[in-house]
């Protein structure tokens, strides 16, 4: 058994969190946080203290559609991300967790007729991964029967590609459950680190915490990290990310959605309890005040163009929120004796978390553990 403290209690650190401690590790998680749960929204000022931008994701897991915008490594981590959520969230269920984590129907992607010929763009940049082939199924392309038997609450002009074995994950639920099965992890919040060395973590009060491996998992809470010159690539920035969430009783939504047009990317994804969840907002600010006007009407043009009957939805509330990213927008993962770093997940926090835990957790002090932490998926 290992002493082991974590700086960051997002979706990378509670998924190390619970592997670790189910491994027999003795675990300690620090975070600024007041406490697990999200913060209530509403508030018009920043917050004091920032919460996981796990929290505001929407929770898609799109490897296929990532490539887009990123190389075929990314896609191919989050492909074997889905299998390891459908293997953990099954494992959390019969440990306890009551709400449907994980769900793996596929996703679309859709454009208008004026789109068209961005969407072409998209789809030959998805044909372009040969290096993927035999791992995934290329983008099919829907009829207008196919496309309202799979979404009949979508608009039938649409043009439409479904994305076979693509997921999502209920990120609120699923970062309550990661605490509830971790009994054993000592959580301390309210407790902000600033410093994570090997063998050592320095928080805002000046207290240390001593052990044998320190883990750094604070996402943009790391952005102040002193790295030296050879490792600029690892600096960590601040991407803003922007979410709306809509009430929409009688709207059937079962999969996500993905609207591709020349400018951004919508997506809109179902929630229990009638709500959808409409995002794409990415903006180079470190800023965390609230969702601005023009991106709230964009989203909700945008959503309200795909599914017609949202206009009488109700705004439940919005979020703002940063991503951590590095210079190529690629995530990192660092072994030094006594120390792991991981960070950089970007967009992709919810797709990537899964592997990049497996992948670290099978190498140095763990490589005895492998078996047991999952990474043999």
């Amino acid at each position: 058994m290992s002493r082991i403290a974590i700086a960051g209690a997002g979706v990378l650190g509670r998924l190390l969190a619970w592997r670790l401690a189910r491994a027999g590790h003795a675990v300690t998680v620090f975070d600024p946080a007041s406490g697990p749960a999200p913060p209530v929204p509403g508030s018009l000022a920043p917050p004091v203290v920032p919460h996981a931008a796990a929290f505001t994701a929407a929770g898609m897991l799109s490897p296929l559609a990532e490539l887009e915008n990123a190389g075929p490594e990314i896609a191919t981590l989050g492909w074997r991300s889905l299998d390891l959520w459908k293997q953990w969230c099954d494992e959390l269920s019969a440990g306890g967790a009551q709400a449907p984590l994980f769900a793996r129907h596929g996703s679309l992607m859709v454009a208008h007729g004026s789109d068209l010929g961005a969407a072409r763009r998209v789809l030959a940049r998805l044909e372009q991964a040969p290096q993927l082939a035999g791992q995934m199924t290329q983008a099919q392309a829907l009829s207008r029967a196919e496309l309202a038997e799979l979404e009949p609450a979508l608009t039938p002009q649409l043009h439409a590609w479904l994305l076979p074995g693509e997921g999502q994950v209920l990120p609120r639920e699923l970062m309550a459950a990661l605490c509830e099965a971790s009994a054993t992890v000592h959580w301390c919040w309210n407790s902000r680190a600033v410093r994570v060395g090997a063998g050592l973590i320095v928080l805002a009060d000046g207290s240390r915490c001593e052990c044998e491996l320190a883990i750094d998992a604070r996402g943009v809470g790391a952005r102040s990290a002193n790295l030296p010159e050879r490792d600029v690539g690892m600096q960590v920035r601040g991407v803003r990310g922007e979410v709306l969430w809509l009430h929409a009783p009688g709207v059937s939504l079962r999969r996500p959605v993905r609207l591709l047009h020349p400018r951004h990317r919508v997506y809109m994804v179902p929630r229990p309890g009638d709500l959808i969840v409409v995002g794409a907002s990415e903006i180079e600010s470190e800023d965390r005040s609230p969702v601005s006007l023009r991106s709230a009407v964009e989203l909700m043009a945008a959503a309200h163009s795909v599914i017609p009957e949202l206009a009488e939805a109700r705004i439940v509330h919005m979020e703002s929120n940063l991503r951590p990213a590095t210079p190529d927008n690629n995530p990192f993962v660092r072994h030094e004796p006594g120390l792991l770093q991981i960070n950089g997940l970007f967009r992709h926090g919810w797709l990537l978390a899964p592997a990049l835990v497996a992948e670290a957790l099978s190498k140095g002090e763990f490589e005895h553990d492998a078996q047991e932490l999952g990474s043999h998926a």
